[in-house]
């Protein structure tokens, strides 16, 4: 029965095209306005009913017995199914309550049920319009009806031209039996030669179609039952042959080619996110799409998208340039994981010829400062990224406040005078504030009162009026503003009151066109809160999407454990090699293009936030140095030698390569390396005892100096200590005759009695003993004490004497260094940026 036209009036009002989000802030604006309860206002049920309530779980009127789906004439376990989908159980009771009907034949309820489990959520407004057209049989086919969703689906929620929408979807057109008896006739005698041959094996499923794209609007089934009855009228009764199943032929397979025994094994080839891991984000025109529900306690659901009109306006300002931004808050230094940020944000708009801006995100005055800001400039620039503009929160603080006062006037905002206690003790029992129902003109005045600084700080904040019931509690009337005596880096002492990082991020993104707001997974819950401001005021909204946050091993990357480290200097500043810091990494000789591959190696997809060994930063690390970095020795712990059969004046100017394919021809690549009659090796490279899988000197065994000669041991001195070693004698062969398998790194000294050049090396290891020390209550006890070692005494070759800052070498056996900012010509001091054993696996990186 369907319900007469008069008592559906309020459905039918969902035939104008409104935004289904500005509707729901309209009602909520109204009843604020008009009840003095301490609830949170309901919208009415014609905004209900725009908003799309139903169309997602937790509504309320979702609850339908059975005999209500059998009553749409669909089939007892279609129906039993629906209901075990929530999902499906409130969009069918939606569906139902807008059609107004309370049974119907099964041609239109398979029609209705189709609505509710495939209409596109962007076009919401519109299902009234169309579920009018399927109860008046104006829609009667699902031919027809698949041509409506399309036809909706790229609509959105913008207005509906009818005319083109019943043109879309053959609304009115009649094909009557005789024109599809006569397309019947033609399709058959054009394939008469394959329904000859194949007889009832043929394909009725391709004949039908072949009628249908003549007439698409046809019935389905007239058109089935007279193909069936043309091919029985050609091909007479069935034979026992046309009732046997035709058996599929399989495919032949290739002869096989004799191949070699060993297997190739060939690599899969690259995904297309492998190539390019931006390939993943959509295009800027794209963003009407809803991608985004929220979810209300009272039921109702906001789609956030763009309008038609509110995109074009944004395309036009931004040419349809991607328009990214790396916003990070001045208060610390930079550290690996704003690396991935970087990566994200800067490599989108690159790849896509956009732009990204530098926004600094300066909305807590308190904890800013002038350095951290010259510092992230800086550090963005050495990472290979260039801003498209330098921007400040704080740019934007007349237009935040601007748009403050708007939302107070929709009766969306409130300013409030509990403490932070009471509001965190309201938020934990959904409680509404006192001061939440004041009236707009009070929180207006008390708002500009407290911009003009006459409310003392502390007394009063301004919170956005969203929905204190919501479990999320990212929507429990967050604050937008709070009151703060403290002059501004950037602004000056202009201002008094400061927005919210919750208020202002989203705004700003908005001001600047920002087409892709990426972010860590953890503001994966403050989308609501986003879009629920953006849609308040009517602005742009930007696609947004968060990645996994960067954790690696036997670190911590929180900003504030970073700064508990440098203030309480368990550290040695923000810069400290040991620490992931991009300050730190570069002082410790790693490079931005080693950090960059690293980030694109490990992808920038949203799964869970797992931890990273740091083996596998040093991979990457690894990998560029042996390229870039020049070889050279250097002896950590001298133990002195004495060649016995060496004339004492005597010095000979060997050849070391500073590469390991250095051309012989090209003496660019090789440095000066002098053999003299006192060299030093390594203290560990001897030993008293020898044993077969030493490769070491030991008294009467030989080892080959690097790049110089063979030498055997004949004496070892000892000191006053017997068992202190103060040097050892050896013999060199000079004729190269004695092949030994050990190869040892040396430094002799340049001059007779000259000492070798003197530098200091700092070793560095990882800064906690455990793998994921953020875990732990004690965690600065968990800190390494073995993470630096400084040597002050070790050896160099001279060609070292010129090393500079930048410099980075491969000192054979040790490891990778580079050259610090405490070195001065006097004292060369040296970072060991990463050892030459690679723990995290031969194969490469996974």
């Amino acid at each position: 029965m369907r319900i007469p036209a008069k008592k559906r009036k309020k459905i039918r009002t969902q035939q104008k095209p409104l935004h289904y989000l500005s509707l729901h802030l309209s009602s909520h604006l109204e009843a604020s306005r008009f009840t003095s309860s301490s609830r949170s206002p309901e919208p009415e049920p014609e905004a209900a009913e725009e908003m799309g309530t139903g169309g997602g779980e937790g509504n309320k009127s979702a609850a339908l017995p059975l005999e209500a789906l059998l009553a749409l004439g669909l089939d007892q376990r279609t129906a039993e199914n629906a209901l075990v989908n929530s999902k499906v159980t409130a969009n069918l009771a939606a569906v139902i309550a807008e059609a107004g009907i309370s049974g119907c034949d099964k041609t239109v309820g398979n029609l209705l049920y189709t609505v509710a489990t495939k209409y596109p959520t962007n076009a919401l407004v519109h299902r009234p319009v169309l579920i009018d057209y399927i109860v008046s049989t104006k829609i009667k086919n699902p031919a027809q009806l698949d041509a409506a969703l399309s036809f909706l689906t790229n609509t959105g929620p913008d207005s509906l031209d009818t005319g083109k929408f019943e043109e879309a979807c053959g609304v009115g057109v009649v094909v009557s039996i005789e024109e599809i008896k006569s397309t019947v006739n033609e399709v058959l005698k054009h394939n008469m030669e394959a329904i000859l041959e194949q007889r009832y094996h043929i394909n009725v499923g391709n004949l039908c179609g072949q009628v249908r794209k003549m007439h698409p609007w046809g019935d389905a089934k007239a058109t089935k039952d007279e193909i069936d009855k043309k091919l029985a009228e050609i091909l007479g009764p069935k034979t026992d042959a046309d009732n046997v199943k035709p058996v599929k032929k399989k495919k032949e397979k290739a002869a096989k080619v004799e191949e070699k025994k060993a297997a190739v094994v060939t690599a899969a080839p690259p995904s297309e996110e492998e190539l390019n891991p931006y390939s993943i984000f959509p295009q800027p025109e794209e963003n009407f799409k809803v991608h985004t529900e929220i979810f209300y306690s009272d039921g109702n659901i906001w789609r956030a998208h763009n309008s038609k009109e509110i995109l074009e306006k944004h395309l036009k300002a931004t040419g349809g340039k991607v328009m990214t931004r790396f916003p990070p808050e001045p208060n610390g230094y930079l550290h690996i994981g704003h690396a991935k940020a970087m990566f994200i944000d800067f490599g989108l708009a690159k790849e896509r010829n956009g732009h990204c801006y530098l926004r600094f995100d300066d909305t807590n005055p308190e904890a800013e400062k002038k350095e951290y800001i010259d510092h992230i400039q800086e550090i963005v620039h050495w990472m290979g990224w260039e801003p498209y503009k330098v921007t400040y929160t704080s740019d934007y603080f007349q237009a935040l406040y601007e748009h403050a006062v708007e939302l107070i006037r929709k009766g969306l905002a409130y300013v409030d005078h509990q403490t932070a206690e009471e509001i965190k003790e309201y938020r934990e029992k959904k409680m509404n504030s006192p001061w939440r129902d004041r009236p707009i003109e009070e929180s207006l005045k008390l708002f500009e009162d407290m911009r003009r600084g006459l409310i003392a700080e502390g007394a009063a904040t301004l919170r956005m009026k969203q929905d204190m019931q919501n479990d999320n509690k990212n929507m429990s009337d967050l604050i937008a503003y709070r009151i703060k005596f403290t002059p501004h880096p950037h602004a000056g002492d202009k201002w008094c009151i400061y927005p919210s990082y919750d208020y202002a991020h989203c705004m700003v993104d908005s001001l600047e066109n920002i087409t892709h707001s990426l972010c860590t997974l953890e503001f994966d819950i403050r989308r609501p809160s986003y879009y629920w401001l953006l849609v308040a005021l009517g602005l742009y909204q930007p696609y947004v999407w968060e990645y996994s946050r960067l954790n690696i091993s036997n670190t911590v990357m929180s900003k504030r454990k970073l700064n508990r480290l440098v203030t309480e200097k368990w550290v040695d500043g923000w810069d400290d090699p040991r620490l992931l810091t991009l300050a730190g990494l570069r002082r410790r000789g790693v490079s931005s293009t080693a950090i960059n591959s690293f980030i694109r190696g490990i992808g920038i997809t949203r799964s869970d936030n797992s931890l990273i060994r740091v083996d596998r930063l040093e991979y990457h690390i690894r990998e560029e140095l042996n390229k870039t970095a020049s070889r050279a020795m250097v002896v950590l712990n001298p133990l002195k030698v004495v060649i016995t059969n060496l004339e004492d004046e005597k010095v000979i100017d060997l050849d070391g390569k500073m590469w390991p394919d250095a051309p012989a021809d090209d003496a660019s690549s090789y440095y000066k390396v002098p053999f003299s009659r006192i060299v030093y090796i390594e203290k560990t490279d001897f030993r008293l005892k020898d044993s077969k899988d030493y490769y070491g000197l030991a008294p009467g065994k030989s080892a080959l100096l690097r790049y110089a000669f063979p030498i055997k041991c004949t004496e070892v001195v000892y000191g006053d200590n017997p068992d202190e070693i103060i040097e050892i004698r050896a013999e060199y062969d000079p004729s190269k005759t004695t092949k030994p398998k050990g190869v040892l790194h040396w430094v002799a000294q340049p001059a007779p009695g000259v000492e070798p050049l003197k530098v200091e090396v700092r070793l560095f290891d990882k800064l906690f003993l455990s793998e994921n020390p953020a875990e732990l209550e004690d965690w600065l006890g968990d800190l390494n004490p073995n993470s630096k070692e400084v040597i002050k005494g070790a050896y160099a070759v001279p060609s070292l004497a010129t090393a500079v800052l930048g410099d980075k070498f491969q000192f054979e056996r040790l490891g990778y260094f580079a050259v610090d900012t405490d070195s001065t010509p006097e004292n060369i001091v040296f970072n060991r940026t990463v050892t030459l054993r690679d723990s995290y696996g031969k194969a490469g990186p996974k």
